[in-house]
């Protein structure tokens, strides 16, 4: 296990490895901020003008973001700038709420989830979002109140889903159509009230397995296609909370981190490390459009 040197995020998230950039990004969320760190060198860090939930790279260089207004275009430069280009607003993300995880699916295509931002609040106003080359969807998925763990089966035709708020706990399975993208049969797939923590980002191996970060649990839980829990790996904090595979040889995984704010956590809460967990990932796909 390896400590990325430099970063402390007071949320972070939705790590990405961008294969033709050689790098990994991720986003603290309160900070305001999307992290790189290439495959050979420091982490860097750049100030965006809003909250970004989450982040994926495109295949045309640059990033897709979800945030706190809207789906966004996202460039960085080297000067330390940055320039935003809004790509679609739903309706419903009004005051108090913003875009929390997201993913590309196998097809590329982006999709991200709104959320209310006070969780003590429990508003199942969430909705699940896809972006495409024509546009912003209408809502795909309702009722959420934290979305969470998107990712997909190796052969896409399996979609996971989470809500990582107390009150849920769950994630489910879907069938998904990968010629439209359109999720159906929804199921679900792992209870963590009967396993430990919350289920936050997710992401699926080349074995098909699930990888869930149990925030609040210390531990990252592997639950087989068949819903079986299989692995379990400690993490040195209490609230991991989106891990990814990269790496050239796709045998790397990144879990970021979120401050807890207990004495115990304070040296490892808010860091972001790299491990080796014995199994190969998947190339996500890169934003197609």
């Amino acid at each position: 296990m390896e400590r990325i040197d430099g970063v402390h995020c007071a949320t972070g998230e939705s790590p990405a490895w961008d294969a033709a950039a050689r790098a990994w990004y991720w986003v603290d969320i309160p900070a305001k901020r999307v992290w790189r760190l290439a495959a050979a060198g420091k982490a860097r860090s750049w100030d965006l003008p809003e909250m970004a939930g989450c982040v994926a790279p495109r295949a045309r260089g640059g990033l897709v973001a979800g945030m706190e207004t809207g789906m966004y275009d996202v460039d960085l430069f080297d000067n330390g700038t940055v320039a935003t280009t809004l790509l679609g607003k739903p309706a419903d993300l009004g005051p108090g709420m913003r875009f929390n995880d997201g993913r590309t699916d196998r097809q590329g295509r982006f999709w991200s989830g709104t959320m209310f931002m006070d969780m003590a609040a429990a508003k199942d106003i969430g909705q699940l979002y896809r972006y495409d080359g024509n546009g912003l969807s209408q809502p795909v998925v309702s009722g959420l109140l934290t979305q969470n763990g998107l990712s997909w089966s190796p052969d896409g035709k399996t979609m996971y889903l989470s809500d990582s708020h107390p009150k849920s706990r769950l994630v489910w399975a879907f069938d998904y159509d990968t010629a439209t993208g359109t999720p159906s049969n929804r199921r679900v797939f792992a209870n963590l009230a009967d396993h430990v923590g919350r289920p936050d980002g997710a992401v699926v191996d080349a074995d098909g397995c699930y990888w869930i970060c149990a925030n609040d649990a210390g531990a990252l839980l592997r639950f087989t296609p068949q819903g079986k829990l299989d692995r379990r790996i400690d993490v040195p904090f209490a609230k991991p909370s989106m891990c990814t595979f990269g790496g050239p040889d796709l045998r790397t995984m990144i879990v970021t981190s979120i401050v807890s704010g207990k004495p115990e956590d304070a040296e490892w809460g808010g860091s972001v490390i790299l491990l080796n967990p014995g199994v190969q990932g998947l190339a996500d796909a890169s934003c197609a459009f």
